[in-house]
């Protein structure tokens, strides 16, 4: 199924993605993860990233093709520009399809190990050269990225919203925003993406916090923000860490709800390739 086809049909779309291991037994271990939240909770699609380099760009192809084939899931595969040639795209995008994947979330990439993006030699320098590359094979629903606070490299948030919408208007049938911790930034987001025309569905992506120092090293990356209240409870409990995922579990509870009571179309779920968090938070919600 197209994911762009479950929205709009009365009811919240909620989604669990996962990253590929390096590691056969790690991959089998992701997929019992991935059963496990699907028969429990059933979601109405399940995503894969793409990894930086390595053999785990190969697994996404793999992961996505048995998670639908063997469970029964809408799947969606990441996709990005970083080190890939145009034909090198589309050879992926062709085994994508011929194992019936119809949903592809393109993305510019960041580049292994941190540093400054540079495209490579005859692929695309932008995640909406990419949409409109997938779009072009028109077998694809594609998706794409937002950033509620702004993409850490963009100059300004009129600067990163503009961006947004060139996706859109390259191909990306609906958005998903990076992670963030107050509702009220996707709030703002979503009046500023309307504004400026873009009527996609724009889903927030929730991640729920199960460790201080990873969330710190998440958001120092992506440039989220942690609301201080949030953030000096954590940090007064950050060597207890049953105590700090329930803090956790709770404010993304709170969250979730907040943000479908005002109207979001759905709830995409980082899930760090672990089930209890997401499962907690979601069967809360749907509990509502």
């Amino acid at each position: 199924m197209r994911i762009s086809e479950l929205f709009g049909r009365g009811r919240p779309v909620f989604s669990f993605e996962f990253f590929p291991p390096k590691t056969d037994e790690a991959a089998s271990s992701m997929l019992a993860t991935v059963r496990d939240l699907g028969e429990m909770l059933q979601p109405d699609f399940v995503s894969v990233t793409y990894g930086a380099g390595g053999s785990t760009r190969g697994r996404t192809v793999e992961l996505v093709s048995r998670i639908q084939s063997e469970l029964g899931l809408t799947t969606m595969a990441h996709l990005t520009c970083v080190g890939h040639t145009k034909d090198e795209l589309g050879s992926i995008l062709d085994r994508l399809a011929s194992r019936g994947i119809r949903n592809v979330l393109a993305l510019r990439g960041d580049v292994p190990g941190g540093g400054k993006f540079a495209p490579t030699p005859g692929g695309f320098a932008h995640a909406s050269d990419l949409a409109a590359f997938v779009r072009e094979k028109k077998r694809f629903c594609v998706g794409g990225a937002c950033y509620p606070e702004k993409h850490p490299e963009s100059p300004s948030a009129e600067d990163d919203l503009s961006w947004a919408k060139h996706k859109v208007a390259s191909g990306a049938e609906f958005l998903i925003t990076q992670l963030f911790f107050d509702s009220e930034d996707y709030f703002r987001f979503v009046e500023r993406a309307q504004e400026a025309g873009i009527t996609v569905p724009i889903v927030p992506g929730i991640m729920p916090i199960t460790s201080v120092s990873q969330i710190e090293r998440f958001t120092q990356m992506c440039g989220a923000r942690i609301p201080e209240e949030l953030r000096v409870r954590l940090k007064r409990f950050e060597d207890d860490p049953s105590i700090v995922m329930a803090i956790g579990i709770e404010h993304a509870i709170r969250q979730c709800r907040r943000l479908l009571e005002a109207g979001a179309p759905g709830v995409h779920f980082y899930t760090l390739n672990k089930s209890h968090a997401t499962r907690s938070i979601l069967a809360a919600v749907k509990a509502l």
